[in-house]
């Protein structure tokens, strides 16, 4: 099978297993599943969850999209194709409850074509990582341990050169402070001398069939931890911050802007509550500001 076909058959299969995995943790709100076509060539299934008795709001989006390479793209990248082709998926999951982390997860293929159509280039990108809002170091550890057993089956040197790089990605550099405490991010990866195109999707599909082991075992643990409106407030000023890194510095966001894609997808990622204010620090020695500790100075969770 042509690796674009076999890659967007798993993104949406991936899609369809998790959206029926979080429904059934909810208990309460379903995904409402939105088709959109993309000016210029291909299109998207996205899905969005809201007000459920977990997740305050959710998405989880594949598309499938192509066509002439846009001059604002070449220019990012900085490539001279004359066409691409660009499969994934992508999800963001807010929960209510200040003790369950916000989580992200994104696994992609890209082509790129010169002006006879030949394919010149293509690569997998992806990766997930966790946003948690008190820390628990169980779960960070949980949530490490898990990528690094998908990534060690193919090769114990993966784990170590995805997580620092998670880690370096995955901030605000206007702030020094990471978004929050990592996982696995990749990006480019080709044939090259050790592995070729092949092994790099099956590594892809590993990593994404690791997600919801990683993180489903987190949220039955917390889900019913009673929390306040203190908790509520710091909550939501972390989200300012994770609204920050999505605006700023995410390359999946200026890609979807950049390549035409549908707007309300792309920022799907955003919570529903959010807030800044002024010069706002946690009280020293409280567990808001133990999570502040460990996300200006990165740690190795496993």
């Amino acid at each position: 099978m042509v690796t674009k076909d076999h890659f967007t058959q798993f993104i949406h299969s991936l899609q369809d297993e998790i959206c029926q995995a979080l429904e059934e943790l909810d208990g309460g709100a379903q995904f409402v599943e939105d088709l959109w076509e993309r000016p210029g060539g291909g299109g998207g299934r996205s899905r969005v969850i809201s007000k459920g008795n977990i997740f305050e709001k959710g998405g989880v989006s594949t598309s499938v999209v192509h066509g002439p390479m846009p001059d604002t793209l070449k220019k990012s990248m900085n490539v001279m194709g004359h066409s691409f082709f660009a499969c994934g998926i992508s999800l963001v999951l807010h929960p209510e409850n200040p003790f369950i982390p916000t989580v992200h997860a994104n696994y992609r293929y890209f082509e790129m074509y010169n002006g006879d159509g030949e394919r010149i280039d293509a690569w997998f990108g992806g990766g997930s990582d966790l946003t948690p809002y008190y820390l628990f170091k169980e779960d960070a550890v949980h949530f490490h341990k898990t990528q690094k057993k998908a990534a060690d089956s193919h090769g114990k040197e993966l784990y170590p050169r995805f997580k620092k790089q998670c880690d370096d990605y995955f901030r605000n550099h206007h702030r020094e402070e990471a978004r929050g405490i990592g996982g696995t991010f990749f990006d480019y990866l080709k044939t090259d001398e050790k592995r070729d195109l092949e092994d790099w999707m099956r590594f892809d599909m590993d990593m994404a069939g690791a997600f919801l082991p990683s993180y489903l075992p987190l949220v039955k643990k917390r889900m019913k931890t009673s929390w306040n409106e203190e908790h509520r407030y710091w909550q939501e000023l972390r989200r300012g911050r994770y609204v920050e890194f999505n605006l700023v510095h995410d390359r999946g966001t200026l890609f979807g802007l950049k390549t035409n894609g549908r707007t309300e997808s792309i920022l799907m990622s955003l919570p529903p509550r959010v807030r800044w204010d002024y010069n706002s620090e946690p009280e020293p020695g409280s567990e808001e500001a133990k999570l502040l500790a460990v996300l200006k100075n990165p740690k190795d969770w496993v």
